[in-house]
């Protein structure tokens, strides 16, 4: 057996060193020196299963190459497939970070409860009890899954040698640590050198291991960046504590779309797939009040109704300010100035606050006729009636510009119970014989005559 060699190399320009120190010598960069292996055991620390997929060494061409065994797993949570694009594809490693107490070790031990697959749940955080403490809560007990804690990356890989599991799931990153470094758990070192080891037993037994990541208080994974682009597939698990809705989204991912959106409902028992998000973003109310107005949204190939709700006051403090939750302040800004250059609306002295409703973020441009909507109803305190929705971009020169997939946006709002739709006059539009009337704008000046 060879001896364990470490060494520390510089991350920016990639000096060597004997020891660690805080500062580059050569290209003057702070906190930029970590330890790294140099030399491992000879011996892996694990033996791939006989059951496992052996890689082709040697090059093909791209049309000889059969996906035929590279079937996606299904994960039994259809929010949770639609992110990745239809399931978990094997060998691949998907990292899972959010805010803490968010929710993330309940979506994945709800998910490898209800598995069809053998699961091993690898947890460095909990202990066996507090977790089937968690699972009685969630669902009925499963035969597929087996519970771990343990944090040393030897240990772990004996275990699996002896379950042979389909699916690792690891409760966190962070708080591994391998023999092969020194330093302590959670350090730059130990992250990127425990992930290595599980991204070689992932691809070469076609395993695929989900890992669980911490966050800084800047909302971004804690770590080195690198980490992000070690694994396949990077998810971020957002929402508010104090509200009871979560979201599931898809920074990177090398087997489908970043677009996908997957909703969910914390409850008392787990929690539980959205499937029809528009419910809980349009708010329920009796009467018609100023400043809201629905937009038809699409999030990767869902079709979503918001609402965008707006407040037009008075400046009381002089400079006005301009304030957006969950919709970009500068794009509010060059909304505000095409109402004013183009509508005559002397908003230059006036608060206004824009919100979209559930906590969500947009950025679709096809809301803009919406918030410009509602800002109007505000201003004039004129209520929009709660049956019409709106979907188009507005540019600068006031003109109403069509969106992408129109027709998909109307289907869903006639399917929701709208009576009325604004879209571009430019839009072609093939639907015949709908239930929602469709009333076409071209610029700015038609949807403020038809409101105010």
């Amino acid at each position: 057996m060879a001896k364990i060699k470490t060494t520390f190399f510089c991350q920016n320009c990639g000096s060597q060193y004997s020891k660690w120190q805080g500062q580059c010598t050569a290209c003057k960069e702070w906190n930029t020196i970590v330890e790294e292996v140099i030399q491992k055991e000879e011996k892996s620390s694990w033996k791939t299963p006989s059951s496992a997929v052996k890689r082709v060494s040697k090059p093909l061409r791209i049309n000889e190459i059969d996906v035929s065994q590279e079937a996606r797993m299904n994960t039994e949570d259809q929010e949770f497939n639609r992110v990745l694009g239809g399931g978990i594809v094997p060998g691949s490693l998907i990292l899972l970070g959010g805010e803490p107490g968010i929710g993330k070790s309940t979506l994945l031990l709800q998910i490898s409860l209800k598995l069809p697959y053998k699961t091993l749940y690898v947890s460095g955080e909990e202990s066996q009890q507090q977790i089937k403490m968690r699972a009685e809560r969630i669902t009925p007990n499963s035969a597929n899954c087996y519970i771990l804690t343990e944090t040393k990356t030897q240990n772990i890989f004996k275990q699996i040698e002896a379950v042979e599991p389909d699916i690792v799931v690891i409760d966190s990153i962070q708080t591994l640590h391998t023999e092969y470094i020194e330093s302590s758990a959670g350090s730059i070192s130990q992250i990127k050198e425990c992930t290595t080891e599980l991204i070689k037993f992932a691809k070469e037994t076609d395993t695929p291991v989900v890992l669980i990541g911490h966050i800084t208080k800047d909302g971004n994974i804690a770590g080195p960046k690198i980490l992000e682009h070690m694994v396949d597939t990077v998810l971020q698990f957002e929402g508010d504590r104090n509200h009871v809705f979560r979201i599931l989204r898809a920074h990177k991912n090398r087997f489908g779309s970043t677009n996908e959106l997957g909703i969910y409902e914390m409850q008392g028992s787990g929690l539980r797939e959205v499937s029809n998000p528009s419910e809980i973003l349009i708010s329920k109310k009796d009467e018609e009040l100023s400043g809201n107005a629905v937009a038809s949204t699409l999030e990767g190939m869902r079709p979503l109704m918001i609402e965008v709700q707006a407040l037009v006051s008075t400046a009381v403090y002089g400079t006005p300010q301009r304030s957006a939750t969950g919709f970009n302040a500068k794009r509010l800004n060059m909304l505000l100035a095409v109402l004013e250059k183009r509508a005559g609306f002397r908003l230059g002295a006036k608060d206004v606050f824009l919100n979209i409703t559930g906590g969500i973020s947009v950025d679709d441009p096809a809301i803009d006729l919406a918030v410009v909507a509602s800002v109007l109803s505000s201003n004039e305190d004129v209520a929009i009636p709660k049956d019409y929705c709106f979907a188009a971009e507005v540019g600068l020169s006031g003109e109403i510009r069509p969106v992408q997939r129109v027709e998909q946006r109307i289907l869903e709002a006639e399917k929701l119970g709208f009576s009325m739709i604004f879209v571009s006059k430019y839009n072609k539009i093939a639907l015949k014989n709908t239930g929602i009337k469709i009333q076409l704008v071209s610029k700015i000046e038609d949807l403020v005559s038809f409101l105010v």
